[in-house]
């Protein structure tokens, strides 16, 4: 199987909340009445808040971008919370998969993973490495679990051994406080702004998959999305007025513009504006 057809394996489901939404506070669609014509979480008074960018297809490959999408967006709200204030923050995807929380390596539902991390909370990466497959899965994930988080002997164990390992009983949770949806340029551009990033919906098509750089428009009457990523911001450009997203993808930084892309806004973008969501931190 090529490169480009495994990725479009992912297979994102409808993003749908399970139990519905979690909205307690005003949102920003409603009280943001101004947006500056350029935002970029990567670079905001030259400083960058994000959490670091993944490649879901190493060891080996996973349809994971459900849950890698989401939870980058929901680190980088931590790490802008918090000042971007060292360590930098990256919140466990092995742990959401073996915890079945939306779905597995076969692809999956992106808002479970909200719904998850406000009732049972993630750990960060330190508590459970990416390994790129069905690990657990955990019955309990409120309870420890040595498919949630571990400790293990050191060194590693040489090739062809079985590593020594034991639940870690103590260890932190990150919690999302709210959660929800959101779609349409302008309502995306006042999230963005006002909480930072968000998880989002797009069409993957093999065109998709050999981006290279520059401003990525492709015109498809029935966009279908298979891809979930993460939108960090927005630009125009100087020459042409294109507006568009600069979104993060979790296809390795050789991929795109070192791991991020960007593409229109308004019309052309593989349905890019039409299922996101988001969540803010529990601090």
């Amino acid at each position: 199987m090529s490169r480009s057809s495994q990725r479009n394996t992912c297979r994102v489901t409808k993003t749908l909340y399970k139990n519905g939404h979690r909205v307690t506070s005003p949102l920003p669609a409603h009280t943001v009445t101004q947006v500056p014509e350029e935002w970029d979480w990567r670079n905001v008074s030259g400083r960058n808040y994000l959490s670091w960018t993944v490649n879901q297809h190493i060891p080996q490959y996973c349809g994971s971008c459900w849950a890698q999408g989401t939870l980058s967006a929901l680190a980088d709200r931590f790490q802008i919370a918090a000042g971007d204030k060292f360590p930098n923050l990256a919140l466990s995807a092995q742990a959401i998969i073996n915890c079945r929380a939306g779905g597995s390596c076969e692809g999956g539902n992106p808002a479970e993973v909200y719904e998850f991390a406000a009732k049972i909370g993630v750990p960060d990466v330190t508590c459970l490495v990416y390994e790129a497959k069905d690990g657990g899965p955990v019955d309990d994930c409120s309870k420890p679990d040595i498919n949630l988080c571990r400790d293990c002997t050191w060194p590693p164990p040489e090739i062809g051994e079985k590593a020594n390992c034991w639940p870690k009983l103590n260890f932190t949770r990150y919690y999302a406080e709210e959660y929800g949806y959101v779609r349409g340029a302008e309502d995306m551009k006042k999230e963005i702004w006002k909480r930072g990033p968000i998880g989002c919906g797009i069409d993957a098509t093999s065109k998709f998959d050999e981006y290279s750089g520059g401003i990525f428009s492709q015109r498809k009457v029935h966009p279908s999305i298979n891809h979930e990523i993460s939108v960090v911001g927005w630009g125009k450009d100087k020459e042409t007025g294109q507006e568009y997203w600069v979104g993060r993808n979790s296809w390795g930084t050789y991929w795109g513009e070192y791991g991020f892309f960007r593409i229109a806004m308004y019309k052309h973008n593989l349905a890019i504006e039409q299922d996101c969501v988001w969540a803010t931190p529990r601090l």
